[in-house]
């Protein structure tokens, strides 16, 4: 008896319909029927405060304006307020490129949102049961869903100003059909619901009959199935979270970095569910074609010993392995190339790099404070004024203690600098275009103060974090 069965199943989720101002999503087909007839008839005694709230998707002209007519008349028998929209989606497929099923979907809850508030209630009732939570999950498993997504429909959930809430979960088509013809009631039939061009249709005529065969009572352990799988990702994302905290060292609205080898040091479900954690945060909505099959890739990208690489993920994402550290961005950044020259003492900011102090000092090999982050040279040793600049193709530097020439670029590769960063770090260079430093990595010959006294230049540098 579908009654009972739904009675044990809001019990067992501690759910009280006592008091509840609740809007439901009617069609005028059996299921929604259903649910609206078995809350009118606990209204009186649970003082329940019910409306309902109709979307007419207009796929089927008259046919579909006839469904709303249903149930407008049918709430109008029972004196229950009634509010529908009429939205041409087939209009709005064109002009967003969404599916049908997306596209009704997205109309629908912004209608369910916008009467939730006007009525000022608390609950939206819906009345998805046993056989589209079978349906729902088989499709995600198929299309390669993640986490939680492949648990399936939830029984309730934060929706707008309240929740959402599915009181047939537990339930059966076949048990709403029943009730149905026990309580008289005959719904409006959408033949659509049928037609083979629908995904879920297909798993609904070709999946669940040979289920059913198999076990009558399947639909209960698909449910269980739901329930443990999203408790169970409940405690693992809320680990997996604490552990990312110390893993993520940047963390903007579009860029996410993450230290390699602490991330290696997670347990591996812990990593699947931190990319995951990942990507949701940054794509603002979710591409279709993301998939289980991106997760795998990135967690073979990060353990790749080799230094740098870069994958394309959709939507213009960009996960770039630069030694230690693996970005997760939109868009690679490209610097503006900048030049600067340093004619007297004082401070020359470069925006988003850092600054660059220069002062003038009377010092000698005792006062000297040698540091990645300070340079020293004898102005008769050098050719005023002082340059500033990016990277340039061809660079090359002496240096310190050694002799001979090097590449910048191997100098960058040497001190494993990430590929995005090298084109704004900082190079001085004097008038004639001689490196003389490359701040916090490298000095040439010139600096330092030698055997000779003089006045010298002093140069400190003040590194923002990238």
């Amino acid at each position: 008896m579908l009654e009972m069965k739904v009675e044990a199943f809001l019990e067992r989720h501690s759910f009280k319909l006592e008091n509840k101002r609740i809007v439901v999503g009617v069609s005028g087909g059996p299921d929604s029927l259903a649910l609206l007839h078995y809350l009118l008839e606990r209204k009186e005694k649970r003082n329940l405060f019910l409306v309902v709230a109709h979307i007419d998707h207009m796929f089927r002209g008259e046919e579909s304006f006839e469904d709303a007519m249903f149930v407008k008349e049918f709430c109008s028998a029972f004196s229950i307020p009634f509010e529908m929209t009429q939205v041409d989606v087939h209009d709005l497929m064109v002009r967003t490129g969404k599916s049908a099923e997306t596209a009704a979907r997205d109309v629908r809850y912004d209608f369910f949102a916008k009467v939730l508030k006007e009525y000022q209630c608390s609950c939206l009732a819906l009345a998805h049961h046993g056989d589209d939570q079978i349906e729902t999950i088989l499709m995600r498993l198929t299309r390669g869903s993640t986490g939680k997504a492949r648990a399936g429909i939830p029984f309730q959930r934060p929706f707008a100003s309240g929740l959402i809430f599915r009181p047939f979960l537990n339930v059966t088509k076949d048990d709403i059909t029943q009730y149905c013809e026990e309580k008289d009631l005959v719904p409006r039939i959408d033949p659509s619901n049928m037609e083979n061009i629908y995904t879920r249709n297909r798993f609904r005529i070709h999946c669940l009959p040979f289920l059913k065969e198999e076990n009558r009572q399947v639909h209960e352990h698909f449910q269980r199935f739901s329930e443990e799988l999203q408790s169970d990702e409940d405690f693992l994302q809320e680990l997996t979270a604490e552990q990312m905290n110390k893993v993520m060292t940047t963390r903007d609205n579009d860029h996410i970095t993450i230290d390699r080898k602490t991330f290696l040091g997670m347990p591996l479900p812990l990593q699947r569910r931190g990319i995951q954690l990942i990507l949701n945060y940054l794509y603002k909505k979710r591409p279709s074609s993301l998939s289980a099959i991106h997760i795998d890739q990135v967690l073979g990208f990060i353990r790749n010993d080799h230094p740098s690489g870069k994958l394309d993920f959709p939507d213009g994402l960009k996960v770039i392995r630069s030694y230690r550290s693996c970005h997760f961005q939109f868009e690679l950044l490209h610097y503006q190339p900048y030049r600067h020259e340093m004619k007297e003492p004082g401070k020359y900011p470069l925006p988003g790099i850092g600054e660059l102090t220069m002062e003038y000092s009377e010092m000698t090999e005792a006062g000297h404070r040698h540091s990645p982050s300070t340079a020293l040279f004898q102005i008769d040793k050098i050719h005023l004024p002082l340059i500033v600049r990016t990277r340039q193709a061809g660079d090359r530097m002496s240096l310190k203690g050694t002799a001979g020439t090097r590449k910048l670029k191997d100098i960058f590769i040497d001190c494993k600098i990430p590929i995005q960063e090298r084109d704004r770090w900082p190079v001085i260079t004097d008038r004639e275009g001689e490196i003389l430093w490359l701040p916090g990595l490298k000095k040439s010959a010139l600096e330092g103060i030698g055997d000779s006294a003089g006045r010298f230049i002093q140069l400190t540098y003040s590194r923002n974090d990238f």
